[in-house]
């Protein structure tokens, strides 16, 4: 029993198994019969909060890639973006399909990958969008909206004002502007509908380049821009501005994920028509009125 007990102890101590079995063939080389349970924790690559329970309201459309365990993902960052590592999980979730919530300078938007039809047809079912409702694109900087539009108007020998030289002041700001897209959009983005007969061309596109370090950072991850929606309230049609609250609505309906940034504001984007001109207010919202736009209201006031 000693030289027993000296030879487990001598092959226990150099022992280089990784998996169970290896490690039961190195202790007991001539037994078969003895079962025991090796515990072993995997490393986290990012940090989560809270899981949302399983609810049997999933939608009927999933996206195949997706992982198959039910739930919600959630993750809470630095407002400031010193942990933006964490959001690793959340933008491979992206890149398969799915469809979660952002923050923005403004209230919180829920989006997918614009290259993904399957992403872009769950993201509707879930806002309960309809097929004529354009959505709006989140870019990282004025390449993006050159590429996907056609630009922005600029001055010429006529006296056009030159609009892009304005807009540099305002971006990155809580500012959504509407353009005509371009060729480079993918056909999904500018063409919606559940068949083929039923698409139809849309010439205009609102884009975005918000003022938030976490979001800024999801769209760098990504390596392009994402399709956006605002979050509101199915049933009171208003802003919801708390990500728990946003988890609690649109978990159980099949959302992927939600990454935290704290309580934001409720108080949308400015919406600015630059296909008018002079280009016009059609939604006021957080980003003030400038000299070169013009309002409605102010018209409507003067008579």
């Amino acid at each position: 029993m000693v030289g027993f007990a000296m030879a487990l102890q001598s092959k226990t101590t150099t022992c280089t198994a990784t998996t169970p079995l290896q490690l039961r063939r190195s202790l007991y080389p001539f037994t078969s019969n003895v079962s025991f349970q090796l515990s072993q924790k995997s490393p986290r690559r990012f940090h989560v909060t809270a899981v949302v329970k399983k609810s049997p309201k999933r939608l009927k459309y999933s996206v195949p890639r997706l992982p198959k365990e039910d739930g919600l993902l959630y993750i809470e960052v630095d407002p400031e973006g010193s942990d933006t590592w964490k959001l690793d999980s959340a933008v491979e979730l992206l890149k398969s399909g799915a469809v979660g919530v952002i923050p923005t300078d403004t209230v919180y938007a829920m989006v997918c990958d614009m290259n993904n039809h399957d992403a872009i047809e769950r993201l509707r079912r879930l806002k309960e969008v309809e097929a004529s409702k354009p959505f709006s694109i989140l870019c990282r900087s004025l390449h993006d909206i050159d590429t996907y539009t056609t630009g922005f108007p600029r001055g010429n020998s006529n006296g056009l004002s030159d609009y892009f030289r304005a807009v540099k002041h305002c971006v990155p700001g809580p500012y959504t502007f509407i353009l005509t897209a371009s060729k480079a959009l993918p056909k999904q983005c500018v063409k919606y509908g559940p068949a083929l007969p039923k698409y139809a061309s849309r010439k205009s596109l609102g884009v975005r380049i918000p003022d938030d370090v976490v979001c800024q950072a999801v769209l760098e991850k990504m390596g392009a821009p994402l399709i956006s929606t605002s979050v509101r309230s199915p049933q009171e049609n208003q802003w919801i501005i708390d990500p728990v609250l946003i988890a609690d609505t649109y978990g159980p309906e099949g959302l992927n994920f939600v990454i935290d940034a704290g309580v934001r504001l409720a108080n949308p984007s400015t919406v600015v028509d630059m296909l008018q001109i002079p280009p016009t207010i059609i939604r006021q919202g957080k980003g003030p009125k400038q000299q070169w736009m013009a309002d409605p209201n102010d018209v409507e006031e003067k008579d």
